[in-house]
């Protein structure tokens, strides 16, 4: 404790601006699974076409996620981390207050993609930044405040979302970010970003260093596919809960605002939990590996029990979210796995590209109700992402005590 209190000013400044930019982001990216019908259905879509309507609104805003994931990283190694926290909330902020105005499917479509190539970029810059500012001892307590602090956005956009209108739940979400960027005056760029920009010869920001050697690309794949799981929880049972609660024969319909809320909730412990016993074990890849089995354990209970009553359909949320709380883990694992040259690129582009793995993931999901049910289709889902996360996790090094201040 006397270390974190010897912090210069500034890199507690940094932090908590990381965390609040976050907070927000998470805010507005759930926001949408929050309020997805009662938006749609404020806009004219019928009942029938909910499904459908709401696959290709995520998916657009995740192919706005997956897009900015690569640009805002490229931009973060080669113009700084800075630009990039900053850039992308003054983005994401304007394109939820615009959001809050939409008339049709159409409109609501093209400002969930703007929204979501902003959302792509804060976490990443706010990691890096937090990971090279920070002593390699005390960088996953920094990762850890910035992703549970963060993922308590969800939770408040879930009150939000109950509270008030669809479109007044957008605007608070845009005010919030716009906000924040009053704070940015005293935070001040990564020393060893500020380094190595001095280097003419040094490569910065050049997505092809990933695919240049075989070591690279099987790094890059391996730190994306350990976060699906993550994504599979948000992205499947967790959005698409009013179906699985109707497939089920529920007498009261369990609402996705509601479960989302929950499972953030139980998200935000697990982070916080996770990044504690990452610092206490000296390890990510054993936390990671616990935290994913007892994610898919969480999984099978609420696929078997969660139906129950409306109770047990929310408390089953909150511990499939505990377990799921190892985004710190993985985006911490994320930072420490490249240089400092290609560091924002990696940070930044992986945990869109794991948001992005919902596009796939609904699809597959979409494509077999029909003959395997909304249950049958989730499990399918659940199958394959676990068994490729723990495939993925096995080809990882261990990074706990790497030193970043390094180049490709």
């Amino acid at each position: 404790m006397r270390e974190l209190r010897s912090l210069d000013r500034s890199v507690v400044l940094a932090v908590i601006v990381a965390a609040l930019g976050y907070f927000v982001d998470i805010y507005d990216l759930l926001l949408f699974s929050i309020v997805r019908v009662n938006s749609l259905k404020g806009l004219g879509v019928s009942d029938a076409d909910l499904l459908s309507k709401g696959v290709l609104l995520i998916n657009t805003q995740m192919a706005g996620l997956l897009i900015g994931g690569v640009l805002w990283g490229i931009l973060g190694d080669r113009r700084g981390r800075l630009s990039v926290l900053f850039g992308s909330i003054a983005l994401y902020s304007t394109a939820n207050i615009v959001n809050g105005f939409v008339q049709n499917v159409e409109q609501y479509a093209i400002l969930r993609f703007i929204a979501g190539i902003g959302l792509a970029g804060e976490l990443g810059a706010g990691i890096t930044l937090v990971a090279e500012i920070l002593p390699k001892h005390l960088r996953g307590y920094g990762t850890t405040f910035v992703a549970s602090i963060g993922i308590l956005g969800a939770v408040f956009g879930g009150l939000v979302g109950d509270l008030f209108d669809w479109r007044v739940a957008y605007i608070i979400g845009g005010v919030m970010g716009l906000l924040i960027l009053l704070l940015r005056v005293g935070v001040t760029e990564s020393g060893m970003f500020a380094k190595i920009k001095t280097h003419d010869s040094v490569e910065r920001g050049d997505f092809r260093l990933l695919f240049k050697s075989r070591t690279n690309l099987v790094k890059y794949a391996a730190v994306i596919l350990i976060g699906v799981p993550i994504w599979y929880v948000v992205g499947i049972l967790l959005t698409f809960t009013p179906e699985f609660g109707r497939e089920w024969g529920m007498t009261e319909i369990p609402t996705a605002g509601k479960a989302v809320m929950f499972g953030y909730l139980g998200l935000a412990i697990g982070d916080f939990a996770s990044g504690l016993m990452s610092q206490f074990a000296k390890s990510r890849k054993k936390i990671i590996l616990l935290y994913i089995l007892i994610t898919a354990a969480a999984v099978v209970l609420h696929l078997l029990f969660g139906r129950t009553s409306l109770a047990n359909y929310y408390a089953f949320c909150v511990l499939m979210g505990f377990g799921a709380g190892y985004w710190a883990m993985f985006v911490t694992v994320a930072a420490e796995q490249f240089g400092t040259n290609i560091r924002s690129t990696v940070t930044t582009s992986a945990p869109n590209f794991v948001r992005g793995a919902v596009i796939p993931l609904t699809i597959l999901f979409e494509a077999f109700v029909p003959s395997l049910g909304i249950v049958g289709s989730g499990v399918l889902a659940g199958v394959v992402t676990f068994t490729v996360a723990l495939g993925a996790l096995a080809l990882l090094d261990e990074t706990f005590h790497k030193d970043l201040d390094y180049v490709e």
